[in-house]
């Protein structure tokens, strides 16, 4: 669980991304483009989801990641992170696993989904078991 979300959460995630968009932290900028409040840039829930993954399953397994944004990341939004195995199989030699993983706001709403594809490690070598 990450939260409640911050402004400040927002803003260390626009310093590292280079994304300085003032409607993530800026109050008159985000009012005065329709918005009641600045809000989170969807790529740092994606952030968030990319890094439960590699927890997960190794940065090194990566194959494939696929973002879709659905709902915007408010100040004081909790954020679940889950993630589930929808196929395992077999290519290029490697046992593969296909996931798709979750940001969920505090209200049921899905802020971000992605699909991912990893690499699983062979039981007992030690990259399974530094993982493990």
């Amino acid at each position: 669980m990450v939260g409640p979300a911050t402004r400040t959460d927002f803003v260390r995630y626009q310093g590292a991304s280079g994304d300085m968009n003032p409607i993530h932290h800026d109050e008159e900028f985000a009012k005065g483009a329709g918005f009641p409040t600045p809000f989170a840039v969807g790529m740092w829930q994606a952030s968030l989801l990319g890094t439960y993954a590699t927890d997960w399953l190794g940065a090194e397994n990566v194959r494939n990641f696929r973002i879709r944004f659905l709902e915007q990341v408010w100040p004081g939004d909790t954020l679940t992170c889950s993630g589930e195995v929808t196929k395992q199989y077999l290519q290029d030699g490697e046992r593969r696993v296909d996931v798709e993983l979750t940001c969920l706001r505090q209200t049921g709403g899905k802020a971000v989904t992605v699909w991912a594809t990893f690499v699983v490690p062979e039981p007992g070598t030690d990259q399974e078991n530094s993982h493990g």
